[in-house]
């Protein structure tokens, strides 16, 4: 193997390089070794790659002595749910997500669907590359095949008022990823309940060979095909989602993305409705929309680090409802404070229905108050050196600077932010100003001028 497929907070690579069955097998050693749970959830997205990664670390977590409750083919957010709902030790899903179709990766949670510690990580990391773990159990554990969805469909439906649902049709892609057999189990229950949606559907089934492209909606090139199906449809509103369906995408009655900062503010304001004076959290890229609407919702605003693991510390700190990332990760505080795809959707049908209106309409005045830019990256050589120069050269034209995530400049009408990856030579930009599309354009040219010229 080459590098280590242990990222910041979760596992992927390239499969047969960095990720294989042996890898996923010492893994289950080494969970069962480090946090000897008496029981794992395990599931696992549709590649090809993914159930027999699964058997593998489910055989080793069984020789390590530990009973696995195997969910099957699912979202991540159904491993979150299970792992709480049943008690478990630990929860790991098997999933790349939206990456390209030779990896794959795996995401792992605690008790109470919890993030892994640091620490915890960096020793399941240790072990589990050099095989330091204890012998196999005398007795090993069991491997039972569990149903959890229903419990799950339960649960996040009893989240939302369905007598506020209003009559829609919907256009939901799930671009053959694995959110197709969950949303439709979610529709029945809701159909059943009382609602009134019809549903256009568009690469529906799960396919390991994903016939219509990697599903990552993020991208602009992959947006046009649910756009235009919104508008031959007629429908209301658009849905799609990625591989393992924990980020869901919107798209408007006229087939117009709306950008996950402008989703955070629908959500924001209608956590708001339902929990008055609430704490939101809310990532630091583009923060001015979310800001205004939670004031003048009147709840609480507190910024939080990117990053599912960091978002989640900073909602259990603050007892936040929810909190949003304009990557399209959307927290709940009643879905033990963990990201789901499938709440999203239903929260903002509520919202158009109590307000009588479109989505579109919902985020008008936030995208004329608060223009931004989309996160654009740039692969550079010298990130943090780079960084620095821009820094220094607008530190006298601006009025605050924050270096709390990357380097954060507010000049009044305009801010930015410009972030580092951890893991490749890029820098991330986003630009926002308050009301100004021609200062948008013009700030975001000079930045990005500024960049290229390294």
């Amino acid at each position: 193997m080459t590098d280590s497929p242990f990222k910041a907070y979760d596992i992927r690579g390239r499969v047969g390089d960095n990720l294989d069955e042996d890898l996923a097998y010492r893994l289950g050693r080494a969970v069962a070794d480090q946090l000897k749970p008496a029981h794992v959830v395990t599931g696992r997205d549709i590649r090809e790659s993914s159930a027999p990664l699964q058997a593998a670390l489910m055989r080793g977590l069984s020789e390590g002595g530990v009973a696995v409750s195997d969910i099957g083919l699912c979202g991540t957010e159904e491993v979150y749910f299970a792992t709480d709902h049943l008690g478990a030790g630990a929860g790991i899903m098997v999933t790349a997500s939206h990456n390209p179709i030779d990896y794959n990766g795996m995401k792992l949670v605690g008790p109470g669907a919890r993030p892994l510690d640091d620490a915890t990580f960096r020793a399941l990391e240790q072990a589990t590359l050099t095989s330091e773990f204890g012998p196999k159990a005398t007795n090993a554990g069991s491997v039972q095949q569990t149903d959890t969805r229903p419990a799950f469909v339960e649960h996040v439906t009893s989240l939302i008022d369905v007598a506020a649902l209003p009559s829609v049709h919907l256009v939901a892609n799930p671009g053959n990823g694995c959110a197709g057999p969950t949303f439709d189990a979610i529709l029945e229950a809701l159909i059943a309940k009382g609602a009134d949606i019809q549903v256009t559907r568009l690469h529906h089934d799960p396919d390991s060979s994903f016939p219509n492209g990697i599903p990552n909606p993020l991208l602009p090139e992959n947006q046009p095909v649910t756009a235009d199906a919104v508008r031959a449809a007629g429908a209301d509103l658009g849905l799609a989602w990625d591989g393992d369906f924990d980020r869901c995408f919107f798209f408007d009655a006229d087939g117009a993305f709306v950008p996950g900062e402008y989703m955070v503010g629908v959500i924001a304001a209608a956590m708001l409705a339902r929990v008055p004076e609430a704490a939101i959290v809310h990532d630091p890229r583009v923060i001015w929309n979310t800001q205004a609407v939670v004031g003048q919702k009147g709840g609480t605003a507190v910024i939080s680090r990117t990053g599912h693991a960091l978002v989640k510390a900073a909602m259990r700190k603050a007892d936040a409802v929810y909190g949003g990332e304009m990557s399209a990760h959307h927290y709940f505080r009643d879905f033990m404070f963990c990201d789901s795809g499938m709440i999203p959707w239903m929260m903002v049908l509520v919202a158009m229905g109590q307000a009588g209106t479109g989505l579109g309409d919902l985020v008008s005045d936030m995208r004329a108050d608060f223009p931004s830019s989309g996160e654009i990256n740039f692969r550079v050589e010298g990130a943090k050196a780079l960084a620095a120069a821009i820094e220094a050269e607008l530190a006298p034209e601006a009025v605050a600077v924050d270096h709390f995530d990357g380097l954060s400049m507010d000049f009044g009408t305009w801010r930015f932010n410009l972030r580092m990856s951890s893991t490749e030579p890029l820098l991330r930009l986003n630009v926002e100003t308050r009301g100004d599309t021609d200062l948008l354009t013009e700030k975001l040219a000079e930045i990005q001028a500024r960049i290229e010229r390294g």
